[in-house]
């Protein structure tokens, strides 16, 4: 089974913060990880792989740095790496991003399963999947907190709902997104960060996939964010304290109050 994982490195969620001029985020001494959903979706790959027999890749959009996201996912057991790095894929909504993707994984042979995180926490659109899915042509399936079995062909599986699950069937080839209900991400093993180490990672240029230059980075993104700011707050507050029944009285008094 050729699996294909896909990943991106993200700012870490406690060191993000805006910048007062640019009103952007500040990326400059953030670290960045890659993206939590992410990893529970290598593990997912790694363990259909383990369990079935073949290949994970894992691939990811970004600029060089984001090598060191590949390599994490290789060292947790993923088996090769793909980077598709260009500075022409800068700027890109997820419109243009999944174009990218779509052309990278038609580029390196197209694969029996797609796996991505339920979304990426800068963004948190949970839009790359599905569209992914839908340029590709596949069946996809979104917020999978389990799969129950798979012969190679169909897989059954529980998509995670507000008020519980479904359990739906889906023919390969198809596409997933996970959440982090799935499984619990194994730690890199001491053989994992040998091999990532000595990893020689493929990098695929805009070129590489023929993407279609009217369809990536800023030019081909139809959504762009013109600014980012933290909401300032708004009248006042009133923190309560102590038990859930105190709170509950402390509650039930304000708003006899205003009522």
């Amino acid at each position: 089974m050729r699996i294909v994982v896909c990943v991106k490195q993200v700012p870490d969620a406690k060191d993000v913060r805006l910048d007062p001029v640019t009103n952007t985020l500040a990326r400059d001494g953030v670290q960045s990880i890659m993206n939590p959903y992410d990893r529970h979706a290598v593990e997912e790959g790694v363990r259909l792989a383990g369990e079935l027999g073949g290949k994970v890749t894992v691939l990811s959009m970004g600029p060089p740095q984001a090598g060191e996201t590949l390599r994490e996912a290789v060292s947790c057991g993923a088996d090769e790496a793909v980077l598709v790095s260009d500075r022409a894929f800068a700027g890109a909504d997820t419109w243009a991003t999944t174009h990218t993707l779509a052309q990278a994984i038609k580029t390196i042979g197209g694969a029996d399963l797609v796996l991505c995180g339920k979304q990426a926490i800068d963004g948190d659109t949970a839009q790359v999947g599905p569209g992914l899915a839908e340029r590709l042509g596949l069946p996809y399936v979104t917020c999978v907190k389990k799969m129950l079995s798979c012969d190679g062909q169909t897989i059954r599986l529980q998509r995670l709902m507000d008020d519980g699950y479904d359990t739906l069937e889906a023919r390969l080839p198809a596409l997933f997104t996970v959440v982090k209900e799935i499984n619990e991400p194994r730690l890199p093993s001491l053989k994992g960060k040998m091999k990532a180490k000595k990893l020689v990672i493929k990098t695929l240029t805009a070129t590489d996939i023929d993407a279609d230059p009217d369809q990536i980075g800023l030019k081909g993104s139809p959504t762009q964010v013109v600014r980012v700011f933290s909401p300032q707050p708004r009248g006042a507050r009133t923190m309560f304290s102590g038990t859930v029944d105190e709170q509950v009285e402390q509650l039930a008094a304000e708003l006899e109050k205003i009522l």
